[in-house]
């Protein structure tokens, strides 16, 4: 028998359009809603860091690391080539001034030296018997002088007798005139023999005094050269350790060959890197300070090298007071040097918020501790600790000072314990 099978008013396909379109309905307006107000995120507090805003001292520093050398370092180089003879000190060896560290041969040297020292003897040589002969000479001339003056001697004594008989008619005009003649005669060979001895003496002399100059001219080659030959032993300059040694038995070392360098053992600096950044601001007189051996100590910029190599300059720092105990060559130390003197200032901590804000603003918590909210701020200078706040914010204020890389554009912040 049929019957009547009623229609259902509430398909399935009905009831799953009119969800859809309630859906739909409910997402516009959670937009609208969002969209109408601050966006918000939920944030847990113990996966951030929130931190205070205080007043306190304030200094500009940057991180650098210093390495721990000698105060002073003398580098030792061949003066002369030459092959490696002996080593007569190890690397590390503590010397005194003078002490030989390694003797080199050089045998052209030393026959260079041979050979100036045999010119210089026979330069003396030749000077003695020069001097000598000069001497002779000089011998012989006074003794024509001494017979030139005796001679017009008695010929003035005849002529000064003659000429007074002459004048008492007691002779002759003939008889004058030839005394006359012999007396003009040795007065003139007085002025010649006169003029001669002193042309002699002044000429010995210069040519004494020009041996005398090219024998001290040759001692002084000769003196060098020694002074050469001597360099082929390498002694130390100074009191201190020989380190970096670089020579081995029959090695050949050409002039001007780095070997070592000794240290002197009078104190230690530390030679600093600092980035091109700073040239500008670095400069001696700058401090700076270190902890070794839970101690502070501190350091004061003495040289700076403004040649850059690789974007980093060097600077030389020297300790004020005390010297840590312990403290070796090669050793490095993280020092904060400081870029300006300590004043007051607001202090913000430093943090992962920067990156993402530039430190143009930051989210502040409210007072309640519930919320953060957004606020601009204007930073100023920074060291490893902190920002030195200009704007902004006031001391005691709370922010959050972590990273913000999943915040996105949230305007507000609800913080959940």
């Amino acid at each position: 028998m049929d019957r009547v099978i009623q229609k259902k008013k509430w398909s399935n396909k009905r009831l799953m359009t009119i969800a859809g379109i309630a859906g739909v309905v409910a997402l516009v307006a959670g937009s609208i809603i969002f969209t109408s107000g601050k966006s918000k995120l939920n944030v847990d507090t113990e996966r951030i860091t929130i931190s205070e805003v205080k007043k306190g001292a304030f200094q500009e520093f940057i991180p650098v690391n210093g390495v721990v050398m000698p105060l002073n370092t003398i580098f030792l180089d061949a003066v002369e080539g030459g092959q490696v003879e002996e080593k007569f000190v190890e690397d590390g060896a503590m010397l005194k001034k003078g002490d030989p560290i390694l003797k080199l041969s050089n045998v052209d040297e030393e026959l260079s030296l041979a050979s100036q020292e045999s010119a210089v003897f026979g330069e003396q040589t030749q000077m003695q018997i020069a001097h000598n002969n000069a001497q002779q000479n000089t011998v012989t001339k006074l003794n024509q002088m001494a017979e030139v003056d005796n001679a017009f001697k008695e010929a003035e004594r005849v002529y000064l007798l003659d000429k007074k008989l002459y004048d008492q008619k007691a002779i002759g005009l003939q008889e004058y005139q030839s005394a006359k003649n012999a007396y003009d005669y040795a007065l003139r060979r007085k002025r010649l023999t006169t003029q001669i001895l002193k042309q002699d003496t002044a000429l010995t002399i210069q040519q004494e005094q020009q041996a005398k100059e090219h024998y001290a001219q040759m001692k002084s080659a000769l003196t060098l050269m020694r002074k050469k030959v001597a360099s082929l032993t390498l002694r130390a300059p100074i009191d201190g350790q020989l380190t970096s040694l670089d020579a081995e038995v029959g090695q050949n070392k050409n002039k001007g060959e780095h070997l070592g360098q000794l240290d002197a053992q009078n104190g230690f600096k530390v030679q600093v890197d600092v980035e091109e950044h700073y040239l500008s601001r670095v400069y001696a007189g700058l401090k700076g300070d270190f902890s070794f051996a839970d101690k502070t100590y501190k350091l004061v910029i003495k040289k700076v090298y403004t040649q850059v190599t690789s974007g980093r300059f060097k600077v030389d720092m020297q300790f004020e007071g005390e010297v840590p105990k312990g403290i070796r060559k090669g050793q490095t130390l993280q020092i904060r040097l400081a870029l300006s003197d300590e004043t007051t200032a607001l202090l913000l901590p430093k943090g992962g918020f920067y990156q993402q804000t530039g430190g143009n603003w930051i989210f502040k918590v409210s007072d309640d501790g519930k919320t953060a909210y957004k606020v601009d701020i204007q930073i100023g200078r920074y060291n490893t600790d902190n920002y030195e706040l200009l704007k902004g914010l006031k001391p005691g204020d709370k922010v959050i000072t972590s990273s913000y890389e999943n915040y996105g554009d949230i305007q507000e912040l609800v913080l959940k314990k």
